[in-house]
């Protein structure tokens, strides 16, 4: 018989919470790739918290880059109206789609339990499908 050490099992219990944490619930709007009339879409999101409870969110996005005159030029977090994290993207994707980026520190209030997830075009504004992620573990 093989024994697992406690300290090992623990690690890969907390692991597999996390991944369980992880997943999205659902997108507003539909999942499949694809720029809806040139907007920029979110169409993947997961976190992860940090000892000192901020969140780190890695976004994922596909948009109808057209170098520095139209591109992705920023994702935002939200909870509710409230705006609590926003990655400025500095540059265009054409060549890299879909793309992926993350941002750390974002402190998301207390007894929320998912954020919605947008991306902004530099022409357009947010017009593309947002992403809702669920911070509740199933």
């Amino acid at each position: 018989m093989t024994r697992t050490p406690i300290k090992t099992l623990a690690s890969s219990l907390v692991f597999t919470a996390l991944l369980a944490a992880c997943s999205p619930v659902s997108t507003v709007g539909a999942p499949e790739l694809g720029v809806d009339e040139g907007c920029a879409d979110v169409v993947r999101a997961d976190f992860e918290t940090s000892f000192d409870g901020t969140h780190t969110f890695t976004v994922t996005v596909v948009s109808d880059d057209q170098g520095w005159d139209k591109y992705a030029d920023a994702w935002i977090v939200r909870v509710g109206d409230t705006e609590i994290g926003r990655r400025e993207l500095t540059h265009p994707h054409d060549t890299e789609q879909p793309f992926t980026r993350s941002l750390s520190g974002v402190v998301v209030p207390e007894g929320a339990t998912a954020v919605t997830i947008t991306a902004n075009d530099s022409v357009l504004g947010e017009c593309g499908k947002a992403f809702e992620l669920s911070l509740v573990s199933p």
